[in-house]
């Protein structure tokens, strides 16, 4: 059974940075197409960035657009995700999650992923 688990999430005011860290239990996520999710309260799950293992493509959301960056530490067996210029609506659970399907586009979709970890609260607030 993989077990993913994030890291990093915090309080930070708005306009400030925070990196958050997706790693594997045993093993590398070089294998995997990896998502970051995020899920405000009364809201649904919506997708906040995506790499594949194929092409390292990735995808985000527009609302994350030029602020968010979804890289690979293969290095250190994780995916980053590197959030800057950090709004009072990006607070939210964040979620990192993994799949094995070797995907030709990034994708969007909770649906598409088998593994999930349980989550890391970032609260955006002055």
């Amino acid at each position: 059974q993989v077990q993913l688990m994030e890291s990093g999430g915090g309080l930070v005011q708005p306009g400030g940075s925070l990196r958050l860290s997706c790693t594997a239990s045993g093993m590398s996520l070089e294998r995997y197409a990896v998502g970051w999710f995020r899920q405000a309260s009364g809201k649904e799950r919506e997708v906040v960035a995506c790499i594949i293992r194929s092409t390292g493509r990735t995808t985000y959301a527009d609302s994350v657009k030029g602020r968010f960056t979804i890289s690979r530490d293969n290095a250190q067996k994780t995916v980053i995700l590197q959030m800057n210029a950090l709004k009072p609506e990006d607070t939210a659970v964040y979620y990192c999650a993994g799949d094995r399907t070797y995907y030709n586009e990034p994708q969007t979709d909770t649906r598409a992923f088998d593994y999930w970890g349980r989550g890391t609260q970032v609260t955006v607030s002055s």
